[in-house]
Order: C-alpha cells, then sequence, then structure tokens
C-alpha cells in the first residue's frame, strides 16, 4: 500500500478515517487477543466486543496523550458525526469521542506511522484494568 504524506491524508474527510480506522483499531485488538493463545471464539468475540464498544474507546481517548497533529485529527473526527448516525446502544458523546479516535487510526494508518500506531493501541491495551465493564455498562445507560 502507498503511504501517503500527512498532508495528503490531512485531506480525507474525517469519517473516511474514521472509517478506515476502525478496521485498522480492530485488527490490532484481535491480533492482540489471538496473541494471547488459542481459545474458544465466542469468548475472544465477546472480549473483542468489550474494547470496540464505543464507550471503552470514549475513556481510552480521554487517557492518551496525543501529538498535536493528532489531537487537531481528533476533534475533526470528533465533531464530524451527526446525532442520527449514533448507534442505539451508544451515548452521543462517547460515541463521537469513538469516532475520533478512529481518525486517529485511520490517519496514522494511511500515513503509515505503525510505531506510532502500535504505541497508542499499547496505551489502550494497558488501559483494561483502569476501565471496568461495569463503567462501561454504566456510561451506556446514562
Amino acid at each position: 500500500m502507498q503511504m501517503l504524506s500527512e498532508k495528503e491524508a490531512r485531506q480525507f474527510s474525517p469519517l473516511t478515517l474514521a472509517f478506515l480506522g476502525d478496521s485498522v483499531y480492530e485488527l490490532m485488538i484481535r491480533s492482540a487477543m489471538v496473541m494471547q493463545g488459542n481459545t474458544a471464539v465466542k469468548n475472544l468475540h465477546n472480549a473483542k466486543i468489550r474494547l470496540v464498544c464505543a464507550a471503552y474507546q470514549a475513556r481510552a481517548s480521554e487517557r492518551i496523550i496525543f501529538t498535536e497533529q493528532e489531537q487537531a485529527v481528533f476533534h475533526r473526527g470528533r465533531n464530524a458525526v451527526s446525532s442520527s448516525a449514533v448507534p442505539k446502544n451508544a451515548v452521543p458523546a462517547d460515541y463521537r469521542k469513538a469516532t475520533g479516535l478512529e481518525a486517529v487510526f485511520g490517519y496514522l494508518h494511511l500515513c503509515g506511522n505503525t510505531e506510532r500506531l502500535e504505541t497508542l493501541f499499547r496505551e489502550i491495551w494497558n488501559l483494561q484494568s483502569e476501565i471496568p465493564e461495569t463503567n462501561l455498562i454504566k456510561n451506556n445507560k446514562e
């Protein structure tokens, strides 16, 4: 795949970046889970759902320190979501933050910045113990 310059990647709409970033993020989650050991697909799926939901991504995005450029991409993604696009199982504010995070992942992927992608992913992965599932359930019901 041809890598783009940061300037070229910024030309994409934030929702297009989030569209790509959603897949990049989920692939990284799935890969990390599989690398932990062979287990039943049902267990993998249930664990994956917790980490790719808008609530988890929103909580994680609140704890990450983005670079200035990443912060700009995050804000564009967060602000681009219309309220009609929010899934019924997500809080609108969480969905917007999750879209911002996914936009950052898409942007970094297009730029070929795998080192930074892996750094951000490790930070998010390591937050699992700090973002308990009970908080996710509570936040989704508010």
